[in-house]
């Protein structure tokens, strides 16, 4: 009988953090993104207001992430593909220590803004709790779509809601 409401007990708290975290991301994704400023790869600060009137997908990542080494090189060619639409990646690297991040980029270098929240400030804003998560927000600055994880495929999607952004 206790085996049995320990079980419970540990279903039941298992679910409140499952609807916790789903009710955090669904206040992300009904308003508007909150605003960042980061140090890029390149030196300089970015900010996220700087991209008002531009569709924006802030991708999250680590470098000890598999699914995020393998997105990479696919939300490049998103990149290029619709940069010339009006269209960003902020790639916001998660981690303490950026050297592994670094090297990463040495050995599969990315033609967008890739970002360092070393404080995971950013990363709470967002209510990150999946590697690598996604937002897309659009020109007013709301976010319209939300991510967690990533599996082959999701590009298409991914692709998809940039093309409906940008008509609009």
């Amino acid at each position: 009988m206790k085996a049995m409401t320990f079980k419970k007990s540990v279903a039941a708290i298992g679910l409140a953090v499952l609807f916790a975290s789903a009710a955090a991301t669904a206040d992300i994704a009904d308003g508007p993104a909150p605003d960042f400023t980061l140090k890029s790869s390149s030196g300089e600060n970015l900010r996220l207001s700087e991209f008002r009137g531009e569709v924006v997908m802030i991708n999250f990542w680590a470098s000890w992430c598999g699914p995020c080494r393998q997105e990479m090189p696919l939300l490049d060619e998103l990149y290029s593909q619709y940069k010339p639409l009006g269209f960003t990646i902020l790639g916001v690297n998660v981690e303490q220590d950026p050297t592994q991040a670094k090297q990463m980029l040495n050995d599969s270098p990315v033609n967008f803004p890739v970002l360092f929240d070393k404080q995971s400030e950013v990363s709470k804003l967002y209510n990150v709790v999946a590697m690598p998560s996604t937002v897309l927000v659009d020109r007013d600055g709301k976010v319209r779509y939300l991510h967690q994880g990533y599996k082959p495929g999701f590009e298409d999607t991914y692709q998809q809601q940039v093309r409906a952004l940008i008509r609009e």
